[in-house]
């Protein structure tokens, strides 16, 4: 275990995996040279809270690998607390992001076996989400296998007992719902035990069985949450807190990868949260994080700080910067 334990804005627990990216756009067959990073919906949360001013810590488990330690020495290094099990009998996760043509991605996980699919409850040390403020979660934990999702539990159960924000993104994975395990029926009972919740339209539709967005967003506030946050992508997002409901367009800017989007959506969310600003302020920085994660590659260099959201808004200053 490593990290120094100190009370956190954000906590969020899950995997982080390494990333292999081929250095061309082409079929990976005909790729000679690649670029090794790390990403993960969790992490790539507790990054963008972190610069955007927040206290943020990652937990979960890496291999005893070069790839574990990439991944916790970047992270310190982007100001984010870590608290790593270092198992050594599985190795860290990999996905292998490739570019086939341009403007398209397809990601490939070797992840069922790792180091992060055996997240326990124990790895979390007593005290780290009793002095946070926000417990932040992803379905993508709950679909890695029955001990992962078991170990979530319990840490709600942790975060309800000392009243820290439980907050959960569904981020489906289809890919690691196999073997007759439902998805649908696993978020749900997640969903009812958060505070705040964040899916994709396509992920409500699973979850609720709705196809129209204000239908899904009802369906999910009857589960139990006190805020529902809908990411819509190009076509912005909406959210809903007590009587009150927000709709945002999208930010237009020039996309050239959109992996991370979402997360960055989530941190800038949870960065205002915690700022304890209203829920229009709430879902306009989100939607603003979510573009700019667009403007380069990787699922969380481009993520951006308050500096690069006040540059947006901006809009005609001037483009070079001296």
């Amino acid at each position: 275990m490593s990290g120094e334990m100190r009370g956190l804005d954000v906590l969020a627990v899950g995997e982080s995996l390494g990333l292999v990216m081929p250095d061309t756009v082409g079929r990976l067959a005909h790729t000679r040279g690649a670029r090794i990073g790390f990403g993960g919906a969790e992490s790539n949360v507790a990054i963008g809270v972190s610069r955007l001013g927040g206290t943020a810590g990652w937990a979960g488990r890496l291999g005893a690998d070069g790839l574990g330690d990439l991944i916790a020495r970047e992270l310190r290094a982007e100001a984010v607390q870590v608290h790593a099990v270092v198992d050594p009998e599985a190795a860290t996760a990999v996905m292998i992001k490739e570019r086939p043509r341009t403007g398209s991605t397809r990601v490939t996980y070797y992840r069922s076996v790792q180091a992060g699919s055996r997240l326990t409850e124990a790895d979390i040390p007593d005290g780290l989400i009793e002095n946070s403020r926000i417990l932040h979660l992803t379905g993508i934990t709950a679909g890695l296998g029955e001990r992962p999702l078991s170990a979530l539990h319990r840490l709600i159960d942790r975060a309800q007992a000392a009243g820290t924000t439980v907050s959960f993104d569904v981020n489906h994975r289809p890919s690691l719902w196999q073997h007759g395990r439902d998805a649908a029926d696993a978020y749900r009972t997640l969903i009812r035990r958060s505070d705040i919740v964040f899916a994709g339209d396509d992920e409500a539709r699973l979850v609720t069985g709705k196809d129209d967005a204000s239908e899904q967003r009802d369906a999910l506030r009857d589960l139990g949450p006190a805020c529902v946050v809908i990411k819509l992508g190009e076509r912005g997002a909406v959210a809903s807190e007590g009587a009150s409901v927000v709709s945002r367009p999208a930010v237009r800017v020039d996309v050239v990868d959109t992996v991370g989007a979402g997360d960055a959506f989530v941190a800038g969310w949870l960065s205002e949260t915690i700022a304890g600003a209203d829920l229009e302020t709430r879902t306009q920085t989100a939607v603003i994080c979510g573009a700019l994660a667009c403007t380069t590659e990787g699922d969380w260099e481009a993520t951006p700080t308050r500096a690069d959201i006040t540059a947006l808004g901006a809009g005609d200053a001037d483009p070079v910067q001296r």
